[in-house]
């Protein structure tokens, strides 16, 4: 059927299921001025029926969600990632939450990338990305939503991932209560394969110390063995602080420089 004018695109797209458009879309199914499609857009903006997210990339807000003035990330981020022509994974707290390490729900979404991409901050949306030069050969899983399939990142990539930028999630203490849920749905094969494409050792070191301290140590026997291959050096539990005075874990090389605990 033709589409009449704006709003009447707006509602045949959420009636396919589909809650992400582009501007150039709308240009292409509807004969209109750019003046003219600038002032539509801006008044479906203003009834919160629509959100702009980026320059040219829109999402629709069903009525249930007028509240929060835009929907889930995870229902657009693939559409809005073919559109930044961006490889890319959900990951870090985002990852763990998907994969029922719902203890420690994150006020933001994360996703990783393997170019610099700009944050997304906007009224009710906040999107994180991070930078990882690898991340293209790091295992990642297809995850179901409630409008088609994501990338996220396995649930030892995930581990590894939050140990990388433990700095940019909440520290330590958060960490390994992630870790506590999340080892749950981690295997010792997964955490090798992990392992194999993490360029730093010392984010290894740190997992491995950290998988022990939240009881875990059947998981990453596996793991001390191979990493005990790399002859590691020493590295600080956190890099941030001085690393004279203190103890060191003889498994993992690791300079337990800082007290960790989890919440459960």
């Amino acid at each position: 059927m033709p589409v009449k004018d704006l709003s009447d695109f707006v509602d045949g797209l959420q009636s396919e299921g589909r809650y992400s458009f582009l501007k150039t879309e709308i240009q292409s199914s509807l004969i209109i001025e750019d003046g003219t499609l600038r002032k539509a857009l801006w008044r479906l903006e203003d009834k919160k029926r629509i959100k702009m997210v980026k320059r040219g990339f829109y999402v629709i807000v069903p009525l249930e969600y007028l509240k929060t003035g835009t929907i889930p990330a995870e229902w657009f981020i693939a559409d809005l990632m073919k559109f930044l022509e961006q490889q890319y994974y959900v990951g870090l707290l985002s990852a763990a939450v998907l994969h029922g390490a719902s203890h420690q729900q994150p006020q933001e979404f994360h996703v990783v990338v393997p170019k610099p991409e700009r944050d997304i901050n906007i009224e009710g949306l906040c999107i994180r990305f991070y930078k990882k030069l690898n991340m293209m050969s790091s295992p990642f899983e297809k995850v179901k939503t409630s409008t088609g399939y994501i990338k996220v990142s396995n649930p030892a990539v995930t581990a590894l991932d939050l140990v990388a930028y433990v700095d940019k999630v909440g520290g330590f203490d958060r960490v390994l209560t992630v870790l506590q849920e999340l080892s749950e749905k981690i295997t010792s094969e997964m955490l090798l394969e992990a392992a194999r494409t993490e360029k730093q050792l010392s984010h290894i070191q740190r997992l491995g110390w950290l998988l022990d301290k939240s009881g875990k140590s059947h998981l990453v026997d596996k793991l001390y063995g191979w990493l005990s291959g790399k002859n590691p050096k020493r590295t600080p539990l956190d890099p941030s602080l001085p690393r004279k005075g203190f103890l060191l874990n003889s498994r993992w090389k690791v300079i337990v420089n800082t007290e960790v605990e989890g919440e459960l």
